[in-house]
């Protein structure tokens, strides 16, 4: 409002206290389009009365329809055919129900036409229109894009100029003018002249607008009415011309479009005021005007709007984009861009900054883990080692302790209970290394009377005879049989005495048993039997853990 004069004020403020409240830039652009006629605006946006629609020879100035898509105040202007469709629409309906024979006639002739690339006659009877005067809506905007933009290229024997040159790229074959028909056999000669339409965008209209809003790209919003009498000339003319694709092309337009008879369509032309069929809009990322504050997000705005079959003429919209509009507003979709492209390149200089962040916090906290693990198992070693250490100090302590009392043992039969030597069965023992000893036994002797004496020649030589115990180291044994009672008591017999004794050839081997005499064994006079130590290790109860012995050989 900084730049408006005093009568431009009053009508804004006459027009608001009618309207309510309204988005003040859209009331501002209705008054200039209307010459700031209070009257006249509020007729227009009222729709009391039809105001004459010249066709224009030029767009509407960008100053003068700089409207917000997004805002939701925007008035809607019901859609009338001004004359055109008004007194058609009486007899569409008739129409479609008569039209049915034709209809499936005008289908075979379609395809007919499809095939043989030849574009469809605008015939009353052939166009495809003729039936579905009153199409249903469907819930799915896409395919309702698709579908218009199918019937396009039906209409036209034009396709999307990308996927022409996708099909030209992979396939070889020129487009044909529907997905269905793209790989008909056989296929048709190459023709320079094949006709390409814009690449059409199948979402909605709000989807436009986002990519308008985030990308910074112009959109071409194509607006048409079947039942009007240029729409054919339009799609045929303007739609398929080759330096109108090209310059939108080139320039990365998102182009969208549809028949108003479907919903997605009749919204977008109550948004654009669209009164007058074909229509075609140019919208894009514009600055906010009339006194926005600084800093101020850009906004999609209207840039033109052209109605009219001689306003939508491929020459004037070339015309109109080369003079007009790219030159206004590429520079600042240019620096929108760039911001753009600053702002990615930030995000990925962030996100790689922060990925180099964890991976460096990832690779300390495994170096830290290891360290760590590696710390545990060192103590760990250690532990263990300390523990077989001790371990094998106490088996050590424990060996000696037994072995000990064994020399006791051994001190104590020398003295106490060695049989005195006797007329009667006389052996050789044959001991560990190169010892050699001969005794005889009275023939009532028994088994632990001989293992008794061989185990007495283990004592050391440096042990007197004088300094042996008179007592047994453990319980009460005074004779032979106490002894037998005693080993049996305390061990698992054999085991107690650590040796076996066996005849030297063929071998014989003589366990001990309690209470068997030397005859009961087996053993003649004059045989000669051999000390074989056990050489397993004793347990910690007396007993051997394996029974391996050590041979005369050994």
């Amino acid at each position: 409002m900084d730049g408006l004069q005093g009568p431009q004020i009053e009508a804004l403020q006459q027009l608001q206290s009618i309207l309510g409240p309204h988005d003040t830039e859209f009331v501002v652009s209705v008054l200039e389009s209307v010459s700031w006629d209070v009257q006249k605006a509020t007729d227009l946006l009222f729709d009391n009365e039809t105001p004459k629609v010249v066709a224009p020879t030029r767009a509407t100035p960008m100053e003068q329809l700089e409207l917000d898509d997004n805002e939701d105040s925007s008035p809607t202007i019901r859609h009338s055919h001004r004359g055109q469709g008004s007194s058609r629409s009486n007899w569409s309906f008739l129409w479609s129900l008569l039209a049915v024979p034709l209809h499936l006639v005008s289908g075979v002739l379609r395809f007919v036409f499809n095939v043989l690339r030849i574009p469809i006659p605008s015939l009353p009877f052939m166009t495809t229109n003729s039936y579905h005067s009153h199409r249903p809506t469907s819930p799915d905007s896409r395919s309702i894009t698709q579908r218009w933009v199918q019937q396009l290229e039906e209409e036209t024997g034009a396709c999307s100029a990308k996927r022409s040159m996708a099909n030209a790229v992979t396939t070889g074959f020129e487009a044909g003018p529907s997905t269905a028909r793209r790989h008909t056999y056989p296929p048709a000669a190459s023709d320079d002249n094949q006709k390409n339409l814009p690449d059409f965008f199948d979402g909605t209209y709000e989807e436009v607008l986002d990519i308008c809003q985030r990308e910074g790209r112009i959109a071409c919003v194509v607006l048409v009415s079947a039942e009007h009498d240029d729409d054919a000339d339009f799609k045929r003319s303007t739609l398929t011309d080759a330096a109108f694709v090209k310059i939108l092309l080139d320039n990365d337009f998102i182009v969208w479009g549809g028949d108003i008879r479907d919903k997605a369509a009749w919204d977008a032309s109550q948004k654009l005021q669209a009164t007058t069929y074909p229509f075609v809009a140019f919208l894009a990322l514009q600055p906010r005007r009339h006194g926005a504050p600084s800093g101020a997000s850009p906004v999609v705005t209207t840039l033109s709007r052209h109605q009219g079959r001689a306003a939508t003429t491929a020459s004037v919209l070339i015309d109109h984009l080369n003079t007009q509009l790219l030159p206004r507003v590429t520079p600042f979709l240019v620096r929108f861009k760039t911001m753009l492209q600053d702002r990615d390149r930030d995000r990925r200089i962030r996100e790689e900054q922060d990925r180099a962040f964890r991976e460096t916090a990832r690779r300390d906290r495994e170096a830290i883990e290891m360290r760590v693990r590696q710390e545990k198992e060192e103590e760990e070693r250690v532990r263990q080692h300390a523990e077989d250490v001790k371990r094998k100090q106490e088996d050590s302590a424990r060996q000696k302790h037994q072995a000990g009392i064994r020399m006791e043992w051994r001190k104590f039969m020398r003295k106490r209970l060695l049989l005195p030597e006797a007329r009667g069965l006389r052996l050789a023992v044959k001991l560990p290394g190169n010892g050699r000893v001969i005794r005889s036994f009275p023939p009532s002797a028994t088994l632990t009377a001989l293992y008794a004496f061989v185990d007495s020649q283990l004592i050391p030589s440096t042990s007197r005879p004088e300094d042996d115990p008179s007592q047994a180291p453990d319980g009460v044994v005074n004779d032979i049989p106490q002894l037998d009672s005693y080993i049996q008591s305390r061990t698992a017999g054999h085991a107690w005495w650590g040796f076996t004794l066996a005849s030297a050839y063929p071998r014989r081997e003589f366990r001990w048993k309690a209470n068997v005499s030397l005859t009961e064994t087996g053993l003649r006079d004059g045989e000669q039997i051999v000390m074989e130590l056990i050489t397993g290790r004793e347990s910690s109860n007396g007993q051997i853990s394996d029974d391996e012995y050590e041979s005369e050989s050994d």
